[in-house]
């Protein structure tokens, strides 16, 4: 008899923020999404026979996403989450490049110069006096 998908795998809630624009108020927003993390237990669980083997060697840990809607911030209507993707691998997962990094890219692609830091002037000398006191 073959085991169930579950015998094999930990089940671990996790959170992960996620940036979403509400379709309604097109306000962007993070929001936290829920999360199952499975990892493939370290050895193969007592009572399988071949098929199990066979099919454990090519278990993989993935995520599974539980929330399929979330609730907008600003203006409280509730949308879907726009990813049909609701099943990570976190094998694939470890590549993926953070939001700076990713804007940094797309500017070079795109041929636009990188954005300069933001220089203040320097303030006059009548803000910057030591005070002699009130008169």
């Amino acid at each position: 008899m073959a085991l169930d998908e579950r015998a094999f795998f930990t089940d671990k809630p996790e959170n992960r923020q996620g940036r979403y624009q509400c379709p309604k108020c097109r306000r962007p927003g993070d929001y936290s999404i829920r999360w199952v993390r499975r990892s493939k237990k370290d050895r193969l669980p007592s009572g399988a026979d071949e098929a199990d083997r066979a099919k454990f060697a090519k278990l993989r840990d993935y995520l599974l996403r539980l929330d399929d809607e979330v609730t907008c911030k600003a203006c409280g209507k509730k949308f879907d989450i726009p990813s049909q993707q609701s099943l990570l691998f976190v094998d694939q997962l470890g590549g993926l490049p953070n939001d700076e990094d990713l804007e940094r890219e797309i500017a070079a692609a795109s041929g636009e110069p990188e954005p300069a830091p933001e220089i203040k002037p320097a303030l006059p000398s009548r803000f910057t006096r030591k005070s002699s006191g009130w008169k």
